[in-house]
């Protein structure tokens, strides 16, 4: 436990230390406080560019690793992702359209069209898959519709001209470039919300995981909590897609992380620590993100796909394998 904390803060640390320190112009660590404090330039990029993206970061992440354990512990499936289930094709699509069709909407609406578009997504795969009758029919349904959503999004790409299909590009992409504390207070009044009720829903969660039939046997009224879990998921979901775009990946590897380092425990335990992955993972990617390139910058979510795929796959294989071998040994100890 004490080893997880110190990785966890160590790379959190040297995150941001990297994030507030590199770039042109570049800050020394040790000149950090006068930047705080000063009005120069070093000041300026530091407090109004620098710092707000770090924050952004640290806050989309979490947001996406905590939706990312949420689905995947009211499904039932270690696959269940936002970008697998409509919800964030939704939330794209929301604040897509707009732009292409010209739209004039203000930016403190943006979070509002994210969240009615991913709720869409959200109860389309619902709708189609009998309201969470069945686990594994909403997480094939929401690759459907997902799908389709994607498939408008392409739509609204043709019929955008090139300057709007630039922007929507790097949108789709995930990006954190330019984003200040403007964006970041966009966030916040959703998190009023969604957090004290993820808090509420982790205990529900543990109990999903032991099956219908013994979650219903509890006491626990199966359809009525998924449903909860994946309105809470919107929430997370919905704010972040909004303001950064679809980050993906890290609402798949941040609870496969958690679950590696801390095998032994539940949603309860598992929650908190999958925000703290999401939030490296995102800070982590934003660093080659911005810098790999300079001055030229590329989108967040490209770097967080690039190092979460490989990362994932050897997750699920470890995952696999361990479960194959306990499966083994539990066999050769029958047979005795």
């Amino acid at each position: 436990m004490t080893r997880h904390v110190v990785a966890a803060s160590g790379l959190l640390a040297v995150a941001a230390l990297c994030a507030l320190c590199l770039g042109t112009p570049y800050v020394p660590p040790h000149q950090l406080p006068a930047a705080f404090d000063g009005d120069g330039l070093a000041g300026v990029v530091v407090t109004e560019l620098r710092l707000p993206r770090l924050v952004l970061a640290l806050v989309a992440g979490a947001c996406l690793g905590a939706a990312g354990l949420v689905l995947q512990e009211a499904l039932r499936n270690p696959l269940a992702v936002p970008e697998l289930l409509g919800v964030s094709s939704g939330a794209a699509l929301g604040v897509a359209a707009p732009l292409v069709l010209t739209l004039s909407v203000p930016l403190a609406l943006q979070p509002l069209l994210a969240l009615a578009g991913a709720a869409a997504g959200g109860v389309l795969t619902l709708l189609a898959a009998g309201f969470g009758r069945s686990p594994s029919a909403v997480l094939l349904t929401g690759a459907a519709v997902a799908a389709a959503l994607q498939a408008a999004l392409l739509v609204l790409m043709v019929l955008a001209d090139q300057l709007d299909l630039q922007l929507i590009y790097r949108y789709l992409l995930g990006s954190l470039s330019a984003r200040t504390w403007r964006d970041v207070d966009g966030v916040w009044p959703w998190l009023a919300v969604a957090v004290p009720a993820l808090v509420l829903c982790a205990p529900v969660l543990s109990v999903l995981r032991l099956g219908d039939d013994d979650a219903q046997a509890l006491g626990v009224r199966v359809r009525r909590a998924r449903l909860a879990a994946l309105a809470i998921a919107v929430l997370l979901i919905a704010p972040v897609v909004a303001v950064c775009g679809p980050v993906a990946w890290a609402g798949f590897l941040a609870p496969h992380l958690a679950r590696r380092l801390r095998p032994g425990s539940d949603a309860v335990g598992w929650l908190p620590w999958s925000a703290v992955w999401g939030a490296v993972i995102v800070a982590c990617a934003d660093l080659p993100a911005r810098l790999a390139l300079a001055p030229t910058e590329t989108p967040v979510g490209a770097w967080t796909a690039l190092l979460g795929v490989p990362a994932g796959v050897a997750l699920l294989k470890v995952r696999t394998g361990t479960g194959t071998r306990r499966h083994s040994t539990a066999e050769e100890v029958a047979d005795a």
